[in-house]
């Protein structure tokens, strides 16, 4: 399949490399259908955006109707030869109301249902990109049954059908678990060989590349964080402390536990961890909690190994890259 293009940061394009494994489940969700809605999860800039946009040019060339929508940026891909399709999407994302988001989230749906249904289409895919902050935690699992009514009671029947969304909030997991209405899968940071590959793809003078996957673990967005602050990585680091909010408050908290867990994620598994500290490191996207098997037909793409202590992996917690915990280490340190 034509891979696409990405920028990995402004002006440093690459085409999508490695995951493929990914690529090969997406070739099978399109031979077979998907039973349930796919709900990808995982680590922050892991690379499930660039993925699904990938996915959505292979089910193009599959021969299916996509929608594909990106409500965060406001952003959708059309590949359709109904020309309203990309009208309506175009008119939600233009919306100055401040509700763009919201429209683009439900739209994906209701777009989808008429290609079937008002367009007779037989082959169709909607593929959602962190919609779920647009229609808002309590909504998420109310959001994946629709994506579920699509598959189960269709206007028209079809021949195949293919839905998949994404999200790397924890929280937003736990809601839509609680219900039967959804495949999870998760996905992880990317394997050492295609990593190198974005690695050396990036202009200039750079640390070596097992210092950078020591720090990133292989997460492509920390990755390009690292090569906007001129390789800084305590710049990184500070900069991070301040978006996950880890205020001096925060770590006064739950010292004890986030002490233990910068050493170990697995001890969050463990002893007597409130489960306010859980929701809350879920919240803020620092860890990945309950890691799945690491059975491969469990995951999107290859399972991180079962532990690795260098790389802030344990069993059944992680941390979302080795940089979140040392921004972890570093809060403990000032307070």
């Amino acid at each position: 399949m034509r891979r696409i293009v990405l920028e990995l940061v402004p002006g440093v394009k690459t085409e999508f490399v490695n995951r493929d494994r990914a690529l090969a489940q997406i070739a099978e969700w399109a031979e077979k259908s998907t039973r349930f809605p796919v709900v990808v999860f995982g680590p922050e800039g892991c690379g499930k955006s660039a993925l699904l946009r990938q996915a959505a040019e292979a089910l193009g060339e599959f021969g299916f109707d996509v929608v594909y929508v990106d409500a965060a940026h406001r952003d959708f891909v059309a590949y359709t030869d109904v020309a309203e399709v990309a009208r309506r999407l175009l008119d939600a994302a233009s919306d100055v109301s401040g509700l763009a988001q919201l429209k683009l989230a439900y739209l994906a749906v209701d777009l989808t249902k008429e290609l079937i249904g008002r367009w007779g289409k037989k082959k169709v895919a909607v593929l959602v990109d962190e919609v779920f902050q647009a229609v808002g935690l309590d909504k998420a699992g109310i959001y994946v049954k629709s994506l579920l009514n699509l598959i189960e009671y269709p206007p028209r029947s079809y021949e195949k059908i293919v839905a998949i969304a994404v999200t790397s909030e924890g929280v937003t997991r736990g809601e839509i678990g609680r219900h039967l209405w959804a495949e999870l899968r998760p996905m992880w940071n990317m394997p050492r060989e295609g990593f190198q590959q974005l690695y050396e793809k990036l202009p200039g003078s750079k640390p070596p590349f097992e210092d950078v996957w020591g720090w990133t673990g292989g997460n492509p967005r920390m990755l390009g964080r690292l090569y906007e602050n001129g390789w800084d990585v305590e710049e990184v680091v500070l900069r991070l402390m301040r978006e996950k909010e880890l205020t001096a408050e925060f770590v006064r908290r739950w010292k004890r536990w986030l002490e233990e867990a910068v050493e170990d994620p697995e001890t969050l598994w463990t002893g007597d961890v409130p489960e306010e500290l859980i929701r809350e490191l879920e919240a803020k996207n620092l860890i990945v909690y309950n890691m799945y098997d690491r059975r491969p037909s469990f995951w999107v793409d290859a399972p991180p190994p079962e532990r690795n202590p260098e790389l802030g992996i344990g069993k059944n917690v992680a941390w979302q890259t080795p940089i979140h915990r040392e921004a972890v280490g570093r809060a403990l340190e000032k307070v």
